[in-house]
């Protein structure tokens, strides 16, 4: 956890069956407006997703309570800090997926990929039987990545079925299938593209445990293989290693990430 600042940031999630997501909205809204906490939290059948922002203690507060939920004792919490406010105010709302991928038969509570430890993930991917999957959108592959990892050009989560299933070919070939190794932002991504990629016959599947956040946190600067920054959905755009605030700054025209001293490539606006 990171030593006291003006504000801890939790990146969390958790894929629990919840008959009634709705009937938990009211007092997670009302314990967070009570701990002044703002960012935003999703409620769906298959769990909890979001970021929030706020005091030590109050951010502690609201853990605990999702904890308590049913299904999520082991919630999975991504911790950084802030020294200003990062989001402008506190939205909880109840979706049909707590991140859209669009395939309802997807359940990565039945099947996912194989978990790797950030510690172990620069083995797997140095290895050139591994293909390398960044299944997060354009805009935020553009100022940081893996090195030899796969953008598929997105522009949200949805596409990402499309795209395997139109460049599955190209990307697997037809002799031995290869090993794949996909990475997100936090890991939820993953959890869902793993188990997507199983269910369209893909055996050997891995995904970096935490993603690029807990990559960042664990892994020492002179042993890191990450390039760039992470882009963060929130005020301060991007981080660096040990999630130190990166320098990326934010296109007010389209929302892209830019990075440092340069103009958005999109709209020729700084």
């Amino acid at each position: 956890m990171p030593q006291p600042t003006a504000f801890t940031v939790a990146a969390l999630y958790r894929f629990a069956c919840f008959d009634d997501p709705a009937s938990l909205k009211g007092p997670l809204l009302a314990l967070c407006a009570a701990q002044a906490i703002k960012g935003t939290l999703l409620l769906a059948r298959e769990g909890i997703n979001g970021t929030i922002a706020g005091s030590a203690d109050g951010i502690a507060s609201v853990l605990d309570h999702i904890r308590q939920i049913p299904g999520c004792a082991e919630l999975d919490v991504k911790y950084s800090s802030a020294d200003t406010m990062p989001f402008g105010r506190l939205k909880v709302r109840v979706k049909r997926e707590i991140v859209t991928m669009g395939e309802p038969d997807i359940d990565p509570l039945a099947s996912v990929g194989t978990y790797v430890a950030p510690h172990d993930w620069n083995a797997l991917i140095s290895d050139p039987e591994t293909i390398l999957i960044d299944t997060r959108n354009a805009y935020e592959v553009s100022i940081g990545t893996f090195p030899g990892a796969i953008n598929p050009e997105t522009r949200s989560f949805r596409e990402f079925p499309a795209w395997f299933r139109r460049e599955r070919a190209r990307i697997l070939g037809t002799g031995k299938a290869p090993k794949v190794a996909m990475f997100c932002t936090g890991g939820i991504r993953c959890e869902k593209s793993t188990a997507f990629l199983e269910a369209e016959g893909v055996e050997e599947v891995y995904h970096l445990r935490g993603g690029i956040l807990r990559y960042l946190e664990d892994v020492p600067p002179e042993q890191s293989l990450w390039q760039g920054e992470c882009f963060v959905f929130d005020e301060r755009v991007a981080l660096g290693p040990e999630l130190a605030l990166g320098t990326s700054a934010l296109c007010r025209t389209c929302g892209d990430a830019v990075p440092a001293g340069e103009h958005c490539a999109k709209c020729e606006s700084p």
